[in-house]
């Protein structure tokens, strides 16, 4: 664990409870669809929606297997994902059973990242953004700009996940905002959120290739802090990848609190 830094999250609440908001977060920030399954059992958390087939509301969220039973379920669950053709992902996080579920699922063909559950306090991130950077809240007046954005920087189709975003503005644009933001006028990067009561959980983040090193990171980190702080949260969450968005997290003050290890299809072999 971390030391405590300028802004730690440890002022705010102790490691058990930011671990419980991290937990919390990673299987409370959806905003389901209509086609959406939310698949809830003891011990078992996962969600099926064909609509989004290039990834995002398809994964397992929690998974607590009996050991003899741990292969018959993930062959199960892997086979609905591929019969359906959706990207999909299994996070692996520490309250995951069996100890060696990585290892199975691993031996099924995924391919496994690790991901950091950082927490730090909102109190000094809302800095302003700089010289050339601007972010402003997503409406219905350019959330069409902004899932273009994403749908770059994710790679993904932009028809089903514009359905999404205007789903999340129709039903649930307090609980999960999102922001757009522009270099020099132009939209280059994009973020959501998720509210709870007492935390901020920050999501979907993505600076196009062009526009990195610029500073819309940090500033799409500001603004949402900002939105958190204005409504009374002082922590913020996030699951941050160990090679990209970690690194700047922990350099503004978050301090990790857990790790998981997500695990996805690889992509397939290029044709020649």
């Amino acid at each position: 664990m971390d030391a405590i830094v300028a802004f730690g999250y440890r002022r705010t609440m102790n490691d058990a409870e930011a671990l419980q908001e991290l937990l919390m977060a990673l299987r409370r920030a959806f905003v389901p669809l209509p086609d959406t399954r939310v698949i809830e059992r003891p011990g078992w958390m996962q969600l099926v929606t064909p609509s989004l087939r290039d990834g995002g509301m398809n994964e397992v969220c929690l998974a607590v297997l009996d050991p003899d039973e741990a292969d018959a379920v993930i062959d199960a669950t892997l086979a609905e994902y591929r019969d359906l053709g959706i990207r999909f992902r299994w996070n692996v996080g520490p309250d995951s059973a069996p100890s060696d579920l990585v290892a199975r699922l691993l031996a099924r063909g995924l391919r496994a990242e690790t991901t950091i559950g950082l927490a730090g306090a909102t109190a000094g991130l809302t800095t302003a953004p700089p010289a050339g950077v601007t972010v402003e809240p997503v409406d219905e007046t350019n959330v069409e700009v902004f899932t273009d954005v994403m749908a770059r920087g994710w790679d993904m189709d932009p028809t089903p996940l514009l359905a999404f975003h205007q789903r999340i503005l129709d039903t649930a644009r307090e609980r999960v905002p999102m922001h757009l933001a522009r270099l020099d006028g132009r939209p280059a990067g994009t973020a959501a959120g998720a509210m709870f009561q007492r935390s901020a959980y920050l999501m979907g983040a993505v600076v196009l290739p062009e526009a990195r090193g610029r500073g819309l990171y940090r500033a799409l980190v500001a603004a949402r802090a900002e939105l958190a702080v204005a409504r009374g949260i002082r922590l913020l969450t996030t699951h941050a990848r160990s090679t990209t968005s970690a690194p700047i997290l922990m350099r503004l003050g978050f301090s990790e609190v857990c790790r998981f290890t997500v695990l996805t299809e690889p992509p397939p072999p290029s044709q020649p």
